[in-house]
């Protein structure tokens, strides 16, 4: 067994008590290995299991879980050869692993969105909204996120805990979200929370099925909303102004669940990503004080830190794709409708594709060298807005803090998709 059991960092928060509803991955027969439960992420269990799979079999099928049979791909290269082949593995089935296979059909809520489609409509809507992050404009939001990151900081509470998810996190994410819809201001945690129920597992955030729909909708009158104003307005530079005016977009609102699809894609991908990055870079700091050193030594490391939290965290554990014909993989055979599920949290620990994996390295050689953004037609397009975000936040919390501590344990997403923190507990320590 290797080094991973050990520094899988964050494996620390599964210790102990929370450690014991999950058995030795070890001893587990490999076909009843199931990594569609997101207690196993929330208690940071996973690492021993993906440690496993990718020395024992690295693409391997699991034929019975809540969200029926999948196959899981847990090595770098196999994933990248995945993610890269659109026309063998399709989006367009679904991008996670699925619904409770126990859900009625009616319960089950379809919005399409352009991740979940595969060319020439996948392209064409994509390009429609791409312009946000070109880089004119992230140039012109990088003074705009500084300005926003440092009254943040400066409005933190000293000698005191509080939580950064909260206080930083969500508030900078949600602020960028805001502004790159143009959605008014004032209502900007409602986007905080379509996000966390629309991701979050049932029980959680809303009681039921019904209830999330419910709350959905409610996202679905406010989009709709602001799309009859910006259809009455100039073209302007926020993506409902894209999408209004966009030649391949504009009759959208005629497909309501396609536009509440993509509305979701877009503030997930927005905010759910950057925040749980943000909140993993300080707790990462925080378990690495070596490495924190290093940063205090030498802030022109931030860059380089920021790709190696982005890898570190991975804040979206997988995606999935569908099988549109019989292939094979990694020796084994897929069958045409297959669920194949990408895991970037497993491959970006891949011994055998990354030096050192399980350990944080602030300074890292290669550090972009990750799965987290995804490969071919639907590499994340924010990818660059998302590193300058975290960039700009550091850069802003090492001109006032000589540390921002971790004081307790962390409270984790119950979710093996999106992979991120509900509580940080901190203090605050200035230079």
């Amino acid at each position: 067994m290797s080094e991973a059991t050990e520094l899988g960092k964050g494996a620390a928060a599964g210790k102990g008590i929370r450690a014991l509803e999950f058995p030795d991955p070890w001893e587990v027969p490999l076909e009843d290995i199931n990594l569609a439960q997101g207690r196993l992420f929330q208690c940071q269990e996973h690492w021993r299991y993906f440690e496993r799979l990718r020395a024992e079999d690295p693409v391997h099928y699991c034929r019975e879980s809540d969200v029926g049979p999948f196959w899981s791909v847990t090595r770098f290269r196999d994933i990248f050869q995945v993610d890269n082949d659109h026309e063998t593995f399709s989006s367009a089935d679904g991008i996670g692993l699925g619904p409770p296979i126990s859900l009625k059909p009616e319960q089950r809520m379809r919005t399409p969105m352009f991740i979940a489609m595969d060319p020439p409509v996948h392209d064409v809507q994509r390009a429609t909204v791409a312009p946000v992050v070109a880089p004119r404009n992230l140039a012109a939001l990088e003074g705009t996120i500084r300005e926003r990151a440092g009254r943040i900081l400066d409005g933190l509470p000293r000698g005191e805990t509080f939580n950064w998810v909260d206080r930083v996190s969500i508030e900078l994410t949600t602020q960028m979200l805001a502004t790159l819809f143009d959605f008014p201001f004032e209502d900007r945690r409602k986007l905080t929370r379509w996000s966390d129920v629309v991701t979050s597992a049932p029980g959680v955030m809303v009681e039921s099925m019904e209830e999330r729909r419910a709350v959905m909708m409610e996202c679905l009158e406010a989009f709709t909303t602001l799309w009859h104003e910006r259809a009455g307005q100039p073209p302007k530079t926020d993506l409902i102004s894209m999408l209004v005016h966009g030649e391949d977009t504009r009759d959208m609102i005629n497909r309501p669940m396609e536009y509440l699809g993509n509305l979701i894609l877009l503030i997930v991908g927005g905010n759910d990503t950057t925040r749980n990055s943000i909140s993993g870079g300080v707790l990462a700091l925080n378990e690495h004080p070596g490495e924190y050193d290093k940063l205090r030594s030498d802030p022109g490391l931030i860059p380089n830190m920021v790709s190696e939290i982005i890898r570190w965290q991975t804040p979206l554990a997988h995606m999935r794709r569908t099988a549109t014909k019989d292939t094979e993989l990694g020796g084994k055979p897929i069958r045409e409708g297959d669920k194949v599920v990408m895991w970037y949290i497993s491959g970006n620990r891949d011994e055998e594709a990354i030096d050192r994996p399980n350990e944080f390295l602030i300074d890292r050689p290669q550090a972009r060298h990750h799965l987290s953004f995804g490969f071919g037609i639907h590499r994340c397009m924010g990818n660059r807005l998302a590193e300058m975000q975290l960039r700009i936040v550091w850069e802003e919390i090492m001109k006032r803090f000589r540390m921002v501590e971790v004081v307790g344990e962390p409270q984790r997403n119950l979710s093996a998709f999106v992979h991120g923190f509900t509580e940080l507990p901190v203090q605050v320590h200035e230079r």
